[in-house]
């Protein structure tokens, strides 16, 4: 599942006519909702402003909208693009400033289509991994060498507790979970135990 990395908007002139979409995180239908009706009062000057979203665990609701624009020119060809991206909890809204100059069906199609994409490429995509959080109890004997080794690996505890035992505590990709108890095992010369605690999802930056 990707998202966009964070919100925001940008513009581009064709043949005279502004193009300025922007694009928020939502997280369903009635926050996608609440930001179109917010977006269009603030730019209620606008000869357009036409909308896209996708949400859902896996994208699967998705509305679109052409406000006046010829049907299927805009709010469609806006979706394509946010569903070819692979993306959810995300709205769109490409506000048009006519120009002067008619684009006709194909010229909308590709303006809209091409200002909600460098859109996306302009804020970013993450992706969501989901991770487990992995808790290590070693004695104090071990700890540091074993966090050493761990800093090595790349990964970075979220949490460390010192006590009567000293726990970390590690998100793991859930795809890599075994693995990594297997290294810990070997780590410590089976001297950690280990238990998995909850899932949850990190963000990592993905190409356009």
């Amino acid at each position: 599942m990707r998202m966009i990395k964070r919100a925001g908007s940008h513009e581009l002139e064709i043949r005279r006519s502004r193009f300025v979409c922007t694009l928020a995180r939502v997280h369903d239908e009635g926050a996608a909702a609440e930001f179109i009706a917010g977006h269009r009062r603030a730019h209620r000057d606008a000869t357009h402003n036409c909308t896209a979203y996708v949400v859902g665990a896996h994208g699967e609701i998705t509305k679109s909208n052409d406000d006046g624009e010829p049907s299927g020119t805009a709010g469609v060809p806006m979706l394509e693009v946010l569903v070819r991206r692979g993306l959810t909890g995300v709205v769109a809204v490409v506000t048009r400033y006519f120009g002067g100059v008619r684009l006709g069906a194909g010229g909308l199609v590709r303006a809209y289509g091409q200002a909600v994409s460098e859109a996306v490429d302009a804020v970013g995509v993450v992706e969501l991994l989901a991770v487990v959080t992995v808790t290590v109890r070693v004695e104090h004997a071990v700890a540091g060498r074993f966090l050493g080794d761990l800093h090595g690996t790349g990964r970075l505890p979220a949490d460390v507790r010192y006590a009567d035992a000293v726990e970390a505590d590690v998100a793991v990709p859930v795809a890599e979970a075994e693995a990594f108890e297997e290294w810990v095992a070997a780590a410590t010369a089976g001297r950690a135990r280990v238990r998995r605690g909850a899932r949850g999802h990190v963000e990592v930056p993905v190409g356009s």
